[in-house]
């Protein structure tokens, strides 16, 4: 049938053209923005999955850049560290020195003491100076805060990591089942001696040969005992005068008292706190309970690891067995280390202060003991208790300085490494995703190119068969 009205083969080619011109448009679209999917038609399912795939790789680097700003944290504090810990180092050396009183002028002792006072200063002036980005670091202003402490139950608290949750505050509560004891060893006498003893007194720090003479009574031994507890670390006490304890200084499993004889001498029975008959005994660790766990005892000091807690307490050596409970009530350095904000993908970690009457603790002293006009003072004589002090300070900031150093290797370094791993997968994958296949689009666009050509072309044609219906009118 032969029309004019309807030129169907014309209507099918410009149809079929202007697919082609769609398929073009696309083409030049992906080639140009170098994107397989620019807006929600070209692919609705993979946009809905890209989106949720750029989310997830920018939590990832942001959580990168929060994590190298912690290492910054951690290496600035470390770094200040590291100054206190040089100072100390040159405060244990003038105290030895001084210890020297032989060869050393009262004048001499005075010029250490104020070079230990400037020492002790600048440890503090450092304390409250070191700072990053306007956060004070070793002030106590990232160490925990604690509710409710009682003083005659714990000596000292040191939180070192809570993961809060959606919590507050935590409550922390110490059940000591077994309580820490000195080492001991009892001598019964006969008191006053009826013969001279000579015996080898020996403890966690030396061992010393003793002699009591006859007639010697309790008094006299415990006299001649403790006149000695530096060289030993094993003092004595008079049991109502019938008998002599002698007792390490401090508790613990690791501390042990022995007394016997010297060869040759008179037997120098003792006796243990069960009434064996030894030489030698140890001490024992406390065994306690935090928050239902078992905390790892070293004498008055328990300390425990969980998910939620990590904290060393110091028990007070009058407490014994018993329960006691705290709050913590906040503080501590709060990172974000992963891409969702959870507890499980940040870290909580506090930072003692550095004062000098914060180092130290209510057993041993305060680095501050040992500045002019205070107890410890080298013009005291007591330069035995001024090392123990240096010595437990030396280890609080050593301890300190070995937990950051742990927590940027083994958590932040880590988590680096393996965000970065996750950012590769996360963006191969976006990529596959979203991105143009350039020989896959260069084919389509050529294929398209040649059939908008011939589209127009056919079009043409298609326009030209109107026309043959004139040859039936004679024309």
């Amino acid at each position: 049938m032969s029309t004019i009205n309807t030129n169907v083969p014309a209507v099918t080619a410009q149809r079929h053209l202007a697919r082609s011109q769609r398929q073009l448009g696309v083409a030049l679209e992906r080639l140009s923005s170098g994107l397989r999917i620019n807006r929600g038609a070209d692919d609705p399912a993979g946009l809905i999955v890209s989106e949720r795939l750029r989310a997830e790789i920018e939590a990832v680097k942001q959580s990168i850049n929060n994590t190298e700003r912690a290492i910054n944290v951690i290496a600035t504090t470390e770094g200040a560290l590291n100054e206190v810990a040089a100072l100390l180092i040159d405060i244990k050396g003038l105290t030895i020195e001084a210890a020297n009183r032989g060869a050393f002028s009262d004048d001499e002792v005075a010029a250490n003491q104020l070079q230990i006072d400037s020492a002790i200063e600048s440890i503090s002036r450092i304390a409250n100076t070191s700072t990053f980005a306007g956060t004070k670091l070793l002030n106590g202003g990232l160490d925990y805060v604690t509710s409710g402490v009682v003083d005659a139950d714990l000596a000292a608290v040191d939180v070192l990591s809570v993961k809060f949750g959606t919590l507050n505050s935590i409550g922390v509560d110490i059940d000591v089942s077994q309580s820490a004891l000195t080492a001991q060893l009892i001598f019964n006498g006969p008191i006053p001696l009826v013969e001279s003893k000579t015996v080898d007194v020996a403890g966690p720090d030396g061992i010393v040969t003793l002699t009591f003479p006859t007639s010697a009574t309790a008094s006299d031994m415990v006299t001649a005992i403790n006149s000695r507890t530096p060289d030993t670390g094993v003092s004595a006490v008079d049991v109502g005068g019938a008998a002599v304890s002698f007792n390490s200084q401090t508790y613990g499993s690791s501390r042990f008292v022995s007394v016997e004889p010297v060869p040759g001498a008179p037997s120098f029975d003792v006796e243990d706190r069960n009434g064996a008959t030894v030489k030698r005994t140890v001490g024992r660790d406390a065994v306690a309970t935090i928050n239902g766990v078992s905390g790892v005892g070293d004498g008055l000091k328990l300390a425990i690891s969980s998910a939620s807690l990590k904290m060393n307490v110091l028990l007070d050596p009058s407490f014994g067995a018993g329960q006691t409970s705290f709050a913590i009530i906040g503080g501590g350095a709060l990172f974000q280390l992963g891409p969702d904000v959870n507890s499980n993908q940040q870290e909580n970690i506090g930072v003692k202060s550095m004062q000098a009457n914060k180092l130290g603790n209510r057993v041993v002293g305060f680095l501050s003991q040992l500045t002019s006009g205070q107890a410890y003072a080298l013009k005291s004589g007591k330069f035995k208790e001024a090392s123990d002090i240096l010595n437990e300070v030396q280890t609080q900031v050593s301890v300190l300085r070995g937990r950051l150093g742990a927590f940027e290797r083994n958590t932040l370094q880590t988590n680096i490494n393996a965000l970065q791993i996750t950012t590769e997968n996360l963006t191969s994958s976006e990529s596959v995703i979203r991105d143009t296949d350039f020989a896959e689009q260069t084919s389509e666009l050529t294929r398209a190119q040649i059939l908008v050509q011939a589209g127009n072309s056919i079009l043409a044609i298609a326009n030209a068969q109107s026309q043959n219906v004139l040859t039936l009118l004679g024309g």
